[in-house]
Order: C-alpha cells, then sequence, then structure tokens
C-alpha cells in the first residue's frame, strides 16, 4: 500500500509539475524578452544577460508612444462594463431566482442558447449595427457589446447562487414592511458578495484581452485598447518591435492581478454555490 501510495503521489507531483512548466514557460519568457536590449526577439532570453528598462520607459514617454492613452482606453471599457455588467447580471438574476413569471422558463433556455454562441460569431451583425447606430468607433458601442455578450452566462451564474440563498429571509423581510428593492438591496445582495465578485471578475477580463471584437468596431488609433494597439504596433513595423511589444504584454497583466487578489476570498465559494443549483 505504502508503494503504491508513492507512486500515485509521485505520478501525480509529475502532472503538476509538467502542467505549471507548461504555463510558466511562456509567461517567463515573455517577461524576460521584455527586458532584453533592441527590439528582435531572435537573441532573446528568459534570463537576459544585459537587462534593460528602456523598452518600459517608452512605452510611458508620451511623445514617443499612445500606451498610456490605450491602457486608459482598455482600463475605461473594461470598468464600464464591469459596473453595468454586475448592476443588470443582479437584477436579472434576482428576477429570475425569486419571481414566478410569464416566459420565465422560455427566458432561461434563450440565455442557455445565448451563452452557447461567442460574440464573434456575429462579427458582421454587430458591425452593421454598430455603422447604423453611430456606434461604430466608438467605446459606448463596444460596451454595449460586451455587456450583452456578458449577460446571459452571468445571469445562469448568479440565479444558481441566488437560489441557494433562503427565502425565507425575504419573507420575514417583507413580514417587517421592507419592500423588494429593499430587500434585494439589503439582504439578498450583502449575502451574494461572493457571485457578485466573481460576475465583476470575469466581466472584466474578457474585455480588458479582447482582440476580435474591439478590432472590428474600432477603426482610429486614438481609440484602440490594448491588444488592438499593441498587434497594430508589431503589424506596422513587421515584427520590429517585438522586445517593446511583450514590455506592454507584461503591463497588461497588473490590473487583472490586483483585480483577481481584491476578489481572491470571494472567488472560490462564489463558482462552486453558483455551479452547483441551476
Amino acid at each position: 500500500m505504502k508503494k503504491q501510495k508513492f507512486i500515485r503521489l509521485t505520478l501525480s507531483y509529475l502532472v503538476i509539475g509538467i502542467m505549471f512548466a507548461v504555463i510558466l514557460y511562456p509567461v517567463a519568457w515573455i517577461i524576460g524578452s521584455s527586458f532584453n536590449p533592441g527590439q528582435s526577439l531572435s537573441g532573446s532570453s528568459i534570463i537576459p544577460k544585459n537587462a534593460t528598462l528602456a523598452h518600459y520607459k517608452e512605452l510611458f514617454n508620451l511623445e514617443e508612444s499612445n500606451y498610456m492613452l490605450w491602457y486608459w482606453n482598455s482600463l475605461k471599457v473594461s470598468l464600464s462594463t464591469m459596473a453595468l455588467t454586475v448592476c443588470l447580471v443582479s437584477l436579472t438574476a434576482y428576477a429570475f431566482s425569486r419571481y414566478r413569471f410569464v416566459g420565465r422558463k422560455n427566458g432561461l433556455m434563450a440565455f442557455l442558447v445565448l451563452q452557447m454562441i461567442p460574440n464573434f460569431a456575429a462579427l458582421i451583425a454587430i458591425f452593421v449595427l454598430a455603422l447604423l447606430t453611430g456606434l461604430l468607433d466608438s467605446h459606448l458601442g463596444l460596451i454595449l457589446v460586451y455587456v450583452g455578450g456578458q449577460i446571459p452566462m452571468n445571469t445562469w451564474l448568479m440565479k444558481g447562487y441566488l437560489d441557494t440563498i433562503p427565502k425565507e429571509l425575504d419573507e420575514s423581510a417583507k413580514i417587517d414592511g421592507a419592500g423588494h428593492l429593499r430587500i434585494f438591496l439589503q439582504i439578498v445582495m450583502p449575502l451574494a458578495k461572493p457571485i457578485i465578485a466573481v460576475v465583476a471578475l470575469f466581466s472584466f477580463i474578457s474585455p480588458f484581452a479582447d482582440f476580435i471584437i474591439a478590432s472590428i468596431l474600432l477603426r482610429s488609433e486614438k481609440m484602440y485598447t490594448l491588444p488592438v494597439a499593441l498587434y497594430d504596433m508589431v503589424a506596422k513595423q513587421f515584427g520590429a518591435e517585438f522586445t517593446t511589444f511583450a514590455a506592454g504584454s507584461v503591463l497588461i497583466a497588473v490590473p487583472i492581478a490586483l483585480l483577481f487578489l481584491f476578489f481572491q476570498k470571494y472567488f472560490v465559494s462564489g463558482l462552486t454555490a453558483g455551479g452547483t443549483k441551476g
């Protein structure tokens, strides 16, 4: 038994080690490349011999680069998407969880079907709609597309969590004279902090890292978000600024990592509770 347990434990650690290597190697390589001198990746290494911060300084130089403008564009779009998604999903999930109304089952089924279809599957329709409504090359149009894409999946996720909150709490509050809005804001939402954190994190990461939809809707350089701008940086220069591209890519991870650390205590409980009951 001890021998079998040792072999099983060894194999488990081996698999975990391989997974870590597969995940961490590209990250280590892009971080190392960002500190390599020059602009070519051909001579780059994970541990640079002559490490330099020149590429980061170039990105923060407002006279040479629009990186800070692009960074602000990404933050603005992602934070707006996160705020609108959390508000709309909370109201929608609460309605589906607590009320019984005509079309409830059909609405849930529609959300289930919609979450199987990614936004980029309707790129032509999204482009035409943005063109007809005058929202092409605007952050508002991009935000609305992102929010619409986030609602179906996150509504199902939050509804599953709200179903685990006892309805007796609502009934007790109603007896004490509380209205629907007060119950929603002061009783249900404070208890739903874990799932709110999960929805907020998901709805921030998706637009912050999206390239396809942003590249279709944004036409001018001053409106670019980071993924589109960084791609444009290397595409125009025929790959001549790959180390600067690597530095810009590293900085993309900063707000996502900070947000993940901030919501970490809620993350596991929100995912597990939201996924166990529909």
